[in-house]
């Protein structure tokens, strides 16, 4: 073994024993930890717009009405509201449904309503701001009063009504602050939504929601710190030890490899400045060929020195004539690139190499049909 690699080898073995006694050393980090609840937001964050538009359906008992296909009218809403936790908000606007009966009567119903929103979805798996879908409950009241149309005229009918509604509300979250949904709602009125009747109203509501979140959409965990365990220090003793023996051998080999006498260096062959491979039968520089024999011609150049340049041809292919006119117009061939790039033909020769270059058997015929560049001695 040589000096120099038992040197660099005893350095490597001691910087490897610092490294591993700085990897040991853990520090306690602080991180958000969910099961430890969650902050309550500034009253700036967390804040929802939502519009809403779809299709109602609305019935009356003891009221003769068309059929239940033919009952369906258009049906909006506008809402502001906040969720005060991942679980629990509300949400305030104004609504809008209209109501069809026979002989092409229309009612519209305007109104404020008010509703609680419980999310199911962080109630039952536990919050997640990346979640894409959620599903909410909520339960709220509205009053509302009316127009209606007979004969194609609009006229105020003078009436109100309180109602209680609840729904449920599927949300598809398109980033953090924008939301498409689906809510499906049922409306129960405390009396007939036209005054003519005395009894109870109910609705029925499909409509599709876009919800736009203002400021801070996301709920922050409490921080709390991780402190890290107490790693037994044994195994490292053991490692210590045994890095130690390792040393005391390194150093025993080292004294002894410093009393042996120096090697003659013995010099070997120099190897090619390049090599240039061709195909089977073929003698022709492909375009990667000939960058590479540009950049050995700004070398060739810059050395000012003579360079030989041997064709070469493997001999368990082809004919011996065949493999002849190879080898020549392989070195020809390269020789011409050379000088197409600017190498003077006076630096250069070439000849027609004899048997196989590397001779390692027909498995390896393929390193046998090339041009070697060598610097003449």
């Amino acid at each position: 073994m040589k000096k120099s690699a038992i040197l660099a080898f005893a350095a490597a073995v001691m910087l490897g024993q610092n490294v591993v006694a700085q990897n040991n050393v853990k520090e306690v980090t602080y991180v958000e930890d969910a099961t430890q609840g969650y902050l309550i937001n500034n009253f700036s964050s967390n804040w929802f717009i939502t519009g809403q538009a779809g299709v109602a359906n609305v019935a009356t008992k003891g009221i003769e009405r068309p059929g239940f296909g033919d009952r369906f009218a258009p049906a909006a809403g506008l809402y502001v509201g906040k969720y005060f936790s991942p679980l629990i908000g509300v949400r305030a606007g104004f609504d809008w449904f209209q109501g069809k009966g026979l002989n092409g009567f229309k009612l519209n119903n305007l109104g404020a309503a008010g509703d609680v929103m419980l999310n199911l979805t962080n109630w039952w798996c536990g919050y997640n701001p990346d979640r894409v879908f959620n599903a909410s409950i909520y339960a709220g009241l509205g009053g509302y009063f009316n127009t209606y149309k007979v004969n194609n005229e609009w006229k105020n009918a003078h009436h109100q009504f309180l109602t209680a509604r609840a729904g449920l509300l599927l949300d598809f979250n398109l980033s953090r602050n924008f939301a498409l949904g689906l809510d499906l709602r049922a409306v129960g009125a405390d009396k007939s939504m036209a005054e003519f009747s005395d009894h109870k109203s109910i609705a029925g509501e499909v409509l599709v929601s876009a919800t736009y979140k203002f400021n801070k959409s996301t709920w922050t965990a409490p921080i709390v710190a991780v402190v890290p365990e107490i790693e037994d220090c044994e195994p490292i003793k053991a490692r210590l030890q045994a890095a130690n023996a390792r040393i005391e051998d390194l150093e025993a080999q080292l004294k002894a490899c410093l009393n042996r006498p120096v090697e003659k260096v013995v010099e070997t062959a120099k190897a090619p400045l390049a090599t240039i491979y061709f195909t089977i039968g073929n003698s022709t520089l492909n375009s990667v060929d000939r960058k590479v024999l540009g950049a050995v011609a700004e070398q060739i150049k810059a050395s000012g020195k003579n360079y030989t340049l041997t064709g070469w041809a493997d001999t368990y292919t082809g004919t011996d004539a065949i493999n002849a006119r190879l080898r020549v117009n392989r070195a020809k061939n390269v020789e011409k690139a050379l000088i197409k790039n600017g190498v003077p033909a006076s630096q250069l020769s070439t000849k027609s190499g004899e048997g196989n270059l590397n001779d390692l058997g027909i498995k390896y015929v393929a390193l046998d049909r090339c041009v070697t560049i060598e610097e003449n001695k």
